[in-house]
């Protein structure tokens, strides 16, 4: 679905692709609609795990976000088809982006209570931290131009991870 968009992907498609009859599809999903349901939160819980394994070697709430940041760009680089699935799914898969926009805004919303919690960042209410957890989440999304600006899916250039770590630590620390 990466390479052809949820559109232009059959079951056919997808069952010659996995070298399986189509009757072996509805062992697993009840539908075209089902598999385009269940892909994006599946690899959403996979790109989780790994900004989190990433994100994990860091002490402060700076050097994590900063591993995690350059987390989410190696995953793209092992999925480099994630954004077309998350960008499509919208349309084709509304449930399954609604299911991935929660997954990860909980777990930027965990990350932020606990650094508050620690004393890391201040100054911001419960309903400041969900507005900080949309900006960080659309920051990966449009910053990732930056990591596939001719075509190929690149590491994010560094001056571009300066630059987004400056405008956290600075507008995080409450300064």
């Amino acid at each position: 679905m990466g390479e052809k968009g949820y559109q232009d992907t059959s079951i056919t498609f997808i069952t010659q692709r996995a070298g399986v009859a189509q009757g072996t599809f509805y062992n697993h999903f009840e539908s075209r609609q089902d598999i385009l349901d269940q892909l994006l939160p599946a690899l959403g819980k996979d790109m989780l795990e790994h900004v989190g394994a990433c994100a994990s070697k860091g002490k402060t709430l700076f050097e994590r976000e900063e591993l995690g940041f350059r987390g989410f760009f190696s995953f793209l680089r092992i999925h480099p088809h994630f954004f077309r699935i998350l960008n499509e799914a919208p349309s084709f898969a509304p449930k399954a982006y609604e299911a991935h926009l929660e997954l990860v805004r909980e777990g930027y919303m965990h990350f932020l209570r606990k650094a508050r919690g620690g004393g890391e960042i201040r100054g911001f209410s419960e309903r400041e931290l969900e507005v900080v957890t949309y900006v960080l989440m659309s920051a990966r999304l449009y910053l990732g131009r930056y990591a596939s600006q001719d075509g190929s899916n690149n590491e994010i250039p560094d001056w571009v991870v300066k630059a987004y770590c400056k405008l956290i630590r600075h507008g995080l620390s409450g300064g």
